[in-house]
């Protein structure tokens, strides 16, 4: 039986899941590094996901070092990964991540980007391959669902691909992570999405002392 097709973010009270747009090439080079954008969208990106990061579960995976905090923000962070077969991206979500993950990408599973650039296999250890896809979101999808068998596919970003999949009636449930955070401009998840299409029922509300985790499924109007 196939999985369900869902994305989680963290997102700002002000409805942004990142700051201003900055180049990603921009944002990681030498160069950016001493430019006040570069450094105003690390930090406002730092204390949007400041909540992940002493996560045991998330310095794991990340191999940096052991220990890190327990209790329901690491049972959240670790089941999501857990449930994920496999993960859709875009092409700018790629960009930043080739210049930021480490060598072992933290997936370990089959990643499909969707990309107008023709690029063979990229795989990297621990897992993680990806896979570049050129003729659309419903190809990259088919794609993800056979490689995630019976496990759920995750569209990991960014926002104007959730978008797209989210207009396509495409996403089945999504969770938001609010954190107490706000940036007043930036990427809105949901500014492309035709309202009128949607129909979202709230499945699960969870609080921990940092940040709050709404989960909502996705029907047609």
């Amino acid at each position: 039986m196939a999985g369900k097709v869902f994305f989680s973010v963290t997102m700002s009270l002000d409805g942004f899941m990142a700051p201003d747009a900055v180049p990603v090439e921009y944002v990681f080079s030498p160069e950016g590094q001493n430019d006040p954008r570069v450094q105003r969208w690390m930090t406002k990106w730092s204390e949007l996901q400041a909540w992940l990061f002493p996560q045991r579960w998330f310095r794991e995976n990340l191999k940096l070092g052991e220990g890190g905090e327990e209790g329901l923000d690491n049972d959240i962070a670790r089941a999501t990964y857990e449930r994920t077969g496999a993960s859709v991206m875009g092409k700018r979500m790629f960009d930043g991540g080739e210049l930021a993950w480490p060598e072992e990408a933290p997936f370990h599973t089959p990643v499909f980007v969707v990309t107008h650039t023709k690029r063979d296999p990229w795989e990297r250890p621990g897992g993680t391959t990806f896979h570049f896809v050129n003729d659309g979101i419903e190809s990259a999808l088919l794609q993800a669902r056979e490689a995630a068998g019976d496990r759920d596919v995750r569209i990991a970003g960014g926002a104007e691909t959730i978008q797209e999949y989210l207009d396509s009636g495409l996403i089945d449930e999504f969770s938001i992570t609010l954190a107490p955070v706000l940036f007043g401009t930036g990427i809105r998840l949901f500014d492309r999405v035709d309202p009128d299409r949607l129909a979202l029922d709230q499945a699960r509300t969870d609080a921990s002392s940092r940040v709050t985790h709404l989960t909502y499924t996705v029907g047609k109007r």
